[in-house]
């Protein structure tokens, strides 16, 4: 049936009244962001800065709900199944990506279950060794490796944790055979290094700087595709060359909402972050915490969700680590 231009412009005006109905009631309450970690970690502190940041430029409360332990299961259970208005958002991170392949049953698909929003930033990776070491350069630690295969340890906090994976998609890459030998957490893993119990770490560089600028350890490379602010005499692994070459690591965050968030509310969120992380003093405060401010589409972050889930499934499976 065909439509008078009266009816066509009074559907149009109802459905822009209605959009923009839906976008000033939006959020109407405080919004919850769930973090899969600890309070005080870098994830926590990188949500509560966007959260802050998010608040002055919406009007409204945002709440940081920190749901620790189970590789992020939990976390990401909660907001699965919550409400799908915009309220409830999920502090999404590799992590994510890693318990995809990690485990045998999870309570939610990570790329079905969740519409992701924005990423918020990436944060470096690197091999460190005790100050006194012999290796001067990620060369010398490859050399020496390949000359005695299997004796070389390299630290790392749990099995199955973003480092433990980095070091062995490292491993593989550069064709050595060494040992990753899993810790309980970065303290013992500071430990061990400093104590000569083994002969290099893979860790994230923010909980390790004080150790680099104490001359406790030196950072041998990074694994990112740049090197890191702040510290530009440390290079990049890639710059090594060879099978290195295309070797880029990062742990990233993002923000993720339940899949069935309105689309209109999911852009304005994409749309309110993307101005939140492109401001000065939000970068600042991230640079802070050694991560590099960065936002992106909903569709770039999910094949960036996608491309890790692959990648790091198929680490999970050549290193024959049991799925729990």
């Amino acid at each position: 049936m065909k439509l008078s231009r009266r009816q066509t412009l009074a559907a149009l005006l109802a459905a822009c009244t209605s959009t923009a109905f839906g976008q000033a009631r939006w959020p109407g309450k405080p919004i919850r962001i769930v973090v899969p970690f600890g309070a005080g970690g870098v994830a926590d502190l990188t949500a509560r800065a966007v959260g802050q940041k998010l608040s002055e430029q919406i009007g409204q409360g945002v709440i940081i709900d920190n749901r620790p332990g189970a590789g992020g299961v939990t976390a990401g259970d909660v907001v699965a199944h919550a409400e799908p208005d915009g309220t409830t958002l999920l502090l999404m991170s590799n992590g994510t990506a890693v318990s995809a392949g990690l485990f045998n049953k999870l309570p939610f698909d990570a790329q079905k279950d969740f519409a992701p929003i924005s990423l918020l930033g990436t944060f470096d990776i690197a091999v460190f060794v005790p100050e006194n070491s012999r290796y001067k350069t990620l060369g010398d630690l490859l050399a020496d490796a390949k000359a005695r295969p299997g004796k070389l340890n390299i630290a790392t906090i749990a099995v199955g944790s973003t480092q433990n994976l980095a070091a062995e998609l490292f491993k593989t890459t550069a064709g050595i055979d060494a040992q990753v030998v899993p810790f309980n957490g970065t303290p013992a893993v500071i430990t061990a290094l400093r104590g000569g119990t083994v002969d290099a770490a893979v860790e994230i560089l923010a909980p390790m700087k004080s150790q680099v600028t104490s001359k406790a350890v030196r950072a041998l490379a990074t694994f990112g595709q740049k090197r890191p602010a702040g510290m530009p005499d440390v290079p990049t692994a890639s710059e090594t060359g060879g099978a290195l070459q295309q070797l880029h690591i990062a742990s990233w965050n993002a923000l993720a909402a339940p899949a069935k968030t309105p689309r209109d509310v999911v852009v304005r969120l994409n749309r309110e972050l993307q101005a939140a992380l492109a401001s000065a003093d939000l970068k600042k405060k991230l640079a802070e915490l050694d991560v590099d401010a960065a936002s992106s589409t909903p569709e770039q972050l999910a094949g960036l969700l996608a491309s890790d889930i692959k990648r790091w499934s198929g680490v999970i499976e050549r290193a024959k680590i049991p799925k729990q």
